[in-house]
């Protein structure tokens, strides 16, 4: 399989023969057995065995590994999105509407108990629910006024109750005061939580009375006071008035009025009092869905349960058990088809890296093929001119090859499931997870099968034929062939098909692996051409080089010139690795770089800081604190005043708001610069001279604004009146922009903050890098109703989903692999030509060449092709963003909400520089340092060996 000792690496005599020598005479006695083929060879070359045996080991753990990891962070992604839903959004509900006739019977806690397990029973697989925070019983859709007079009413309006009467109020309620509540239809009890007894001023024995529909009030005895357990679970979350009371605005155009809104939990033996009120009740069926067992699998049929839930036949079923006028609602379908779109959109980017540094690792192990051929040439030459058939040939170089490559195979398929562990799933083994075994088997099958194949392939088709010995075989003798043209006129349709194919349809189908080996496919087609170049720009080299003082030089570069044949597997790995790597590395640039821009065009600046509520000031302290912090740059005040109602120059067009901006000029147009967020020159705002409170009554004044696009189309050219919180004022649109700094997403009009009426700061946006903890320390110093927000920490929050950190994390690795494997592509390349070029530097030693010029010699002579392959690597990772930018949008990759992406209208792949020459200049690197130690150790040998007489070569 390698290199050995002339005398081991003779052809294969028959047994008890040996090259030169007659058989000795047979004695008697049992004759002596020959050793098996594949042991000998294998005990002859321990060191190529186990060379071949980690490579396919490291090879084969990748191949195994990656479906692994790409299925554990989906199945994550999957249950990270139904986990971290509101309950709101997630929970399953089925609803009914009763009458006021409804009876009895059928509301009562065992039936609807009856009724809940029967419906549970109807859901189809993978959904499932979580029993303990499931539950069921009647409440009203519409909130009843509290007739109290002794309820707190904060504008003199009553307060309204919502009337609700979950199952199982003991277990997920602690009492605190009084007892839990019994009663009767007749006599209806109720609690309350200790937030809605301490707002509203509820204790137990206190009676609330609410309209009924007979026109007498419904009286119902508060009997206790309890505490939400685990407020943050489904139970309470689903419905958050059940245990927090809310302060709530009245809709009044005249004025501001406020009312407490707060919830009765009702004794569900009290529930059918709840038909008596103006209430209209419902009743109803809450399901939380369990995530823990679903994987990544479970995806489209969770879909297809869903939607049959929500108009299929498990619809008519549950129509059967609640009633003909049963409902469900969920927001669950929503997330799981999130789910789905971002995983079909991110699968094809992600199966780039994996064709990448799939098709590497290919061609690595065909070097290695390669190279053991190459060790074994004249050994398997000599077999075919004595008359060894190819058949054999190629069966007893399987044997020894798939000796090797399958334990290792089997070895690194089980580091594979050892290291990487899907989610734990309830019922699956602990060994593997969720994570499939399946995908990891082919894959490392794949492997072994590919690395058992490739020497016997080449041994057979390149002695198919019987060979003279010592034929030239470089690349100035070698001609390309009728069938080597075949196979690149049909790589580069190929790739022009799949260049096409992404750029007009994008990677909207994920199961297109033909578009996702379109930048594979351009590596090969580079890698073809450098191949076919090569030697020209090497040739005209020579001719002048012949001039220059010594013989290194032009030595260098003529052997350069007519390097071997065999040089396109190392050439066609590198340019793979390379492109790969140029790919990917853009790819993460562009992630990092639309998180940037998000977040910046989010926050406005690096930092903002706002009243948690509309319309909290922003004082001159909080100003003066931010700036003062450590890490601030500069700070300046900000007034946002939001929902402005614009004129029209048309009576008959549709109302329509904006946020009006007041601002400093100077310093906004150097923020809106600096963060190339809507820049404008300072002078096209600049001041009429008539602001301030002296500026009150003087409508006419009219002021210069910059307006987003909507806004300046409202507007028209005209100067129209604004009646604002900051004054009324005339303004006149002289520049559109279509986004500034200080609202996001939004219309806006920016105006002079010295010429508006009233000035009040709301916003302030301030630059640097501060401590977090610090700037809102110093800000609740100042005031206790602000936010402060970094657009570090905004940026943070685009990556809240295991499918995005996963994709991520294994462009990252991909791009890790295909340098390992270029560097293995270097070394296996100079390995193979260590000894032609050892026989040279002996040859060269015996007419005087002295050992530093030829370590000079042997370092040089490895350095054209790997500047070749460095130039067409990087030509060709440059080609590659460029022709599939179009069909590639990292949005969903990118960021994890819509706000951002909006705002940036889509994340487009660009070419990274530093993904571009950092590979390149490494290659190179690493090829000279590797030739100058091969050179060095070559020079400390003896040349004895090297020139034995009789020695070919």
């Amino acid at each position: 399989m390698s290199d050995v000792p002339r005398e081991e690496s003779r052809p294969m005599q028959p047994a008890g023969e040996s090259p030169g020598h007659r058989p000795a005479p047979a004695e008697k006695g049992p004759s002596r057995a020959v050793a098996p083929w594949v042991r000998t060879r294998l005990r002859a070359a321990p060191g190529a065995a186990a060379g071949l045996a980690l490579l396919v080991l490291v090879t084969a753990l990748l191949a195994a590994a990656v479906p692994r990891v790409i299925d554990a962070y989906e199945t994550e992604g999957l249950r990270h999105g139904i986990r971290t839903a509101s309950a709101p959004t997630s929970v399953l509900e089925i609803t009914s509407l009763l009458g006021v006739t409804e009876t009895g019977g059928k509301l009562r806690p065992a039936s609807l108990e009856a009724d809940q397990d029967t419906l549970r029973s109807l859901l189809p697989a993978p959904l499932r629910t979580v029993p303990e925070q499931s539950s069921y019983g009647l409440r009203t859709t519409q909130r009843v006024v509290g007739l109290d007079p002794w309820l707190p009413m904060p504008s003199k309006v009553p307060p309204q109750f919502t009337l609700a009467s979950p199952s199982d109020l003991d277990a997920h309620a602690t009492l605190r005061e009084g007892r839990m509540p019994a009663g009767d239809p007749e006599r209806p009890e109720a609690v309350v939580t200790a937030e809605t007894a301490e707002k509203l001023r509820i204790r137990a024995g206190s009676v609330v009375h609410v309209p009924s529909v007979s026109g007498s009030p419904v009286a119902f005895t508060v009997t206790g006071v309890v505490a939400p357990r685990e407020p943050a679970r489904p139970y309470w979350a689903v419905e958050p008035l059940l245990r927090t009371p809310l302060l709530a605005r009245v809709p009044d155009p005249l004025q501001v009025k406020y009312q407490w809104q707060a919830a009765l939990l009702v004794s569900p033996r009290s529930a059918p009092a709840l038909l008596s009120t103006l209430g209209a009740p419902e009743v109803f069926w809450r399901f939380p869905p369990a995530s823990g067992h679903l994987t990544a699998a479970d995806g489209d049929p969770l879909a297809a349960a869903l939607d049959s839930v929500a108009a299929g036949p498990t619809m008519v079923g549950i129509r059967e058990v609640a009633g003909d006028d049963a409902w469900v609602s969920t927001g669950l379908d929503e997330l799981v088809d999130a789910y789905r779109e971002t995983r079909d959109v991110i699968s094809p980017v992600v199966a780039v890296a994996v064709f990448g540094i799939g098709a590497v690792a290919v061609v690595v192990v065909a070097m290695t093929g390669g190279l053991f051929l190459s060790r074994r040439d004249a050994e398997l030459t000599l077999l075919r001119a004595r008359g060894a058939s190819l058949p054999g040939i190629g069966l007893r170089l399987l044997g020894e090859t798939a000796a090797v490559t399958a334990p290792a195979a089997l070895l690194g398929l089980a580091a594979a499931v050892a290291l990487v562990r899907g989610p734990d799933t309830p019922g699956a083994p602990d060994l593997t997870g969720s994570a499939p075994l399946l995908p990891s088997v082919l894959g490392a099958a794949l492997v072994a099968l590919v690395a058992a194949l490739v020497l016997p392939a080449l041994a057979v088709l390149r002695h198919r034929r019987i060979r003279l010995h010592g034929a030239r075989e470089d690349m100035v003798d070698a001609k390309p062939s009728r069938r080597r043209l075949v196979v690149e006129l049909t790589a580069l349709v190929l790739a022009a098909g799949a260049i096409g194919s992404l750029r007009l349809r994008g990677t909207s189908d994920s199961g297109d692996h033909l578009v996702s080996a379109a930048p594979v496919l351009v590596g090969v087609i580079a890698a073809f051409l450098l191949v076919r170049l090569q030697p020209l720009p090497l040739r005209r080299l020579a001719r002048p080089a012949r001039r220059m003082r010594g013989a290194v030089g032009p030595l260098a570069i003529a052997r350069a010139g007519r390097a071997s044949s065999t040089g396109v597997l190392p050439l066609l790995a590198l340019v793979l690795a390379l492109t790969t790597a140029a790919f990917g590395g853009s790819v993460l640039a562009g992630v990092a770089e639309a998180r940037d821009r998000a977040a910046l065009l989010s926050t406005g600046s690096d930092i903002r800081v706002e009243g948690t509520t509309e319309g909290v000031p922003v004082t001159p302290e909080v100003v003066e604190a931010v700036r003062g912090t450590k890490g601030v740059r500069e700070a300046q005040p900000v007034q946002v005043e939001y929902g402005l109602e614009l004129p029209s120059p048309i009576a008959t067009d549709q109302p329509m708001s904006s946020a009006l901006v007041a601002v400093d000029p100077a310093a906004y147009a150097r923020l809106a610069a600096r963060t190339d967020n809507g820049a404008f020159p300072a002078e096209l705002l600049a001041s009429t001279g008539k602001g301030g409170p002296e500026a009150v009554g003087d409508t006419d004044r009219v002021l210069p604004a910059l307006a987003s696009p909507d806004v300046a189309a409202r507007l028209g050219g005209r100067a129209m009146l604004l009646n604002a919180a900051a004054g009324a004022f005339h303004v006149k649109v002289v520049a559109v922009r279509d986004s500034t700094p200080a609202v996001r997403g939004e219309n806006f009009l920016v105006v002079n903050a010295a010429d508006v009426t009233n000035r009040r700061t709301t916003v302030a946006l301030a630059t640097g890098t501060a401590d977090g903890p610090a700037l809102r320390a110093a800000v609740a110093g100042k005031a206790k109703d602000l936010a402060v927000t970094l657009r570090s920490e905004t940026r943070g929050s685009y990556v809240d989903s295991p499918l995005q950190s996963g994709a991520e994390g294994l462009y990252a690795g991909a791009i890790g692999a295909g340098a390992a494997y270029a560097a293995v592509a270097v070394l296996l390349s100079l390995t193979r030509s260590g000894p032609e070029r050892a026989t040279l530097l002996a040859r060269l030693r015996t007419m005087g060449l002295t050992r530093a010029q030829g370590r000079r010699l042997l370092g040089l002579e490895a350095l054209p092709p790997a500047v070749f392959a460095a130039l067409g690597g990087a030509l060709a990772g440059w080609a590659t963003v460029p022709l599939l930018a179009p069909g590639v949008d990292l949005h969903r990759l990118a960021l994890a909400t819509a706000e951002g992406g909006t705002a940036l209208g889509g994340t487009r792949l660009r070419a990274d520089p530093w993904s571009l020459v950092l590979p390149a200049v490494a290659v190179v690197l690493l090829t000279g340092a590797a030739a100058g130690v091969q050179a060095w150790w070559t020079g400390r040998r003896s040349s004895v060996k090297e020139l034995r007489a009789g020695d070919a070569r």
